[in-house]
């Protein structure tokens, strides 16, 4: 028998050689696409299971014109929420015969852009998640990235399906909580400058201030991860607030550890809060408050547009998720000084 002498594999002759008939039949009743007697593609089949034969993935890609795989390009694969969403955005793309390529930008708009232009190349299609290029970057790319699907931020045109979530009337929930609690004086820890959804965090906590009478809000610099809420420990006690919104769960996270090194309580010295309710956030010590968002439901919903896309059809409109409130113990009445 001929082998693939670099695999040991048999190869597509060896069938074809097996079955009597052409490495081209045997191409075209592997791939689905041959035509002819029924009895040919039975002989194929049966010599192919009787060599333990599969069809290279590579070369069927280029027959078909399809890799059956799609590109996921995120900012930051460290943070669980984008973990969870990928985790049923995989397994639903499974149920389809599909993979899901992973690319992590780490937070750089100039390398998300080169990334998605390479995955694009090596996949069918491209889901987009949070992006942090520029506006006028996306509108540009987006054809090209086509079919394009995304994820945590609006998109530069209706034809592209995008899933976003309004971050803005989230942050305002958490705000208003901490208002009902008696809190004047707030700080914010701020995520990624080139974060969209940090930008409507901001715009919603200029919108809460306005119409909140006697509240300041002050704003510290942080970024997307424990580190950055740990580093600005020093910042948020300096600025007198009695309570302080994180960008999310992670920079939470690091803000109460940076907390407790220092010897103050939460939520008796400083209440604290967060944004996206990972799994560890009911589990830390204090539990935390946050605002919950449906990773996993995004995920589904990104595949299912996706798979629109892929087989001609529309994507559909765009959809906004609403995160919801989550009071635990890290919030409380404000502290009496």
């Amino acid at each position: 028998m001929t082998r693939n002498h670099r695999s040991g594999r048999p190869t597509i002759t060896d069938v074809a050689t097996k079955a009597g008939v052409s490495p081209a039949t045997v191409s075209r009743v592997m791939n689905g696409r041959f035509v002819g007697d029924r009895s040919v593609a039975d002989r194929v089949r049966t010599a192919a299971a009787a060599l333990q034969y599969t069809p290279s993935p590579l070369a069927r890609s280029l027959v078909l014109g399809q890799t059956k795989t799609v590109a996921f390009v995120v900012p930051d694969l460290g943070n669980p929420a984008f973990q969870d969403l990928l985790h049923r955005l995989t397994k639903a793309a499974s149920k389809d015969g599909y993979r899901v390529l992973i690319a992590d930008s780490g937070e750089s708009p100039q390398e998300e852009e080169l990334l998605a232009m390479e995955t694009r190349r090596r996949c069918d299609s491209v889901v987009l998640c949070a992006p942090r290029m520029p506006a006028d970057v996306l509108e540009r790319l987006a054809p090209r990235l086509h079919p394009l699907v995304l994820v945590n931020r609006p998109a530069p045109n209706p034809a592209v399906p995008s899933l976003s979530v309004d971050y803005r009337a989230g942050i305002m929930v958490l705000a208003r909580h901490l208002y009902a609690l008696g809190h004047r004086r707030l700080v914010y820890i701020a995520g990624p400058a080139m974060s969209i959804s940090n930008t409507e965090r901001l715009r919603g906590l200029d919108e809460f201030a306005a119409g909140a009478p006697g509240v300041v809000i002050h704003r510290v610099a942080g970024g997307s991860s424990s580190a950055y809420g740990h580093a600005a420990t020093d910042a948020v006690l300096a600025s007198g607030a009695t309570a302080a919104l994180a960008f999310n769960d992670l920079v939470a996270v690091g803000l109460l550890t940076g907390l407790a090194e220092r010897g103050r309580r939460v939520p008796e010295d400083l209440s604290v809060t967060g944004f996206d309710d990972i799994p560890l956030a009911r589990y830390i010590s204090p539990s935390l408050t946050t605002v919950t968002v449906p990773w996993q439901e995004i995920g589904v919903q990104a595949w299912a547009r996706m798979h629109a896309l892929i087989c001609g059809e529309d994507g559909g409109e765009a959809a906004i998720f609403q995160p919801e409130l989550i009071a635990r113990a890290s919030s409380g009445p404000v502290p009496v000084r």
